[in-house]
C-alpha cells in the first residue's frame, strides 16, 4: 500500500500535459469505471474538441503527472448553466491511497463555484464501490439509478447518477 506522502500539486492541465494524460489515461483503463473497450493501437489524441485542455484539473507528486479530473457543463443549454459535471477522473496505481482522488474533486467542486456553478454532478458506475464511497464521503448523494444501463463483461450494471450542491464549498486558495 503507499505511503501518505505531501498534498499532490492540483493544477490546470496544459497542452504539455497531453503525452502523459493520454499514458495516464490507458494505463488506469478499467471496465470498473469505463463503459468504453479498452484502448487500442493507434491511439488518438488525449485533446480534442471535446476534450479541452481547461476542463482538466492535473494532480502532480514530486513532479510527475498522477491524476486528472475533467469537469464540463453537461448540456449546452443556457437553462442548465449552473452546473458542472464530473466526466472523468484517474489517478495513477501508484498514487492510490494518497489522498490524490480527494484533492482533486475538492478542487474541481471549489473551481466550478469559483466560476458560478452551483452544482456539481456525476454518473457513476454501480460496481465502483471505490469510487462512490469517495464520492459520498465528499458530500455527493444518489439522486437516481439507471438499473442495468450497461453490459460490461457479461453482466448488466447500473449507471448511478449522483450530485451535490456546491453552496458552502471553500473557496480557492490564493489571489
Amino acid at each position: 500500500m503507499p505511503e501518505p506522502t505531501a498534498a499532490a500539486l492540483i493544477r490546470p492541465a496544459t497542452t504539455a500535459d497531453e503525452k502523459e494524460l493520454a499514458e495516464l489515461d490507458r494505463e488506469t483503463w478499467s471496465p470498473l469505471h469505463s463503459v468504453q473497450p479498452r484502448p487500442q493501437p493507434p491511439y488518438g489524441p488525449f485533446f480534442d474538441a471535446g476534450h479541452l485542455p481547461e476542463d482538466f484539473l492535473v494532480a502532480e507528486l514530486d513532479g510527475a503527472v498522477v491524476g486528472y479530473i475533467r469537469t464540463v457543463a453537461p448540456t449546452p443549454l443556457a437553462s442548465n448553466a449552473h452546473v458542472r459535471q464530473i466526466q472523468g477522473l484517474a489517478v495513477a496505481d501508484r498514487a492510490r491511497g494518497r489522498g490524490v482522488g480527494r484533492a482533486l474533486l475538492r478542487a474541481a467542486c471549489a473551481t466550478a463555484r469559483h466560476r458560478g456553478a452551483l452544482r456539481m454532478t456525476l454518473r457513476v458506475l454501480g460496481h465502483n464501490a471505490p469510487a462512490r464511497a469517495l464520492y459520498e464521503a465528499e458530500g455527493f448523494v444518489v439522486e437516481g439509478v439507471l438499473p442495468g444501463e450497461f453490459r460490461l463483461e457479461g453482466t448488466y450494471v447500473d449507471d448511478v447518477l449522483m450530485g451535490r450542491a456546491l453552496t458552502g464549498v471553500p473557496p480557492l486558495s490564493g489571489p
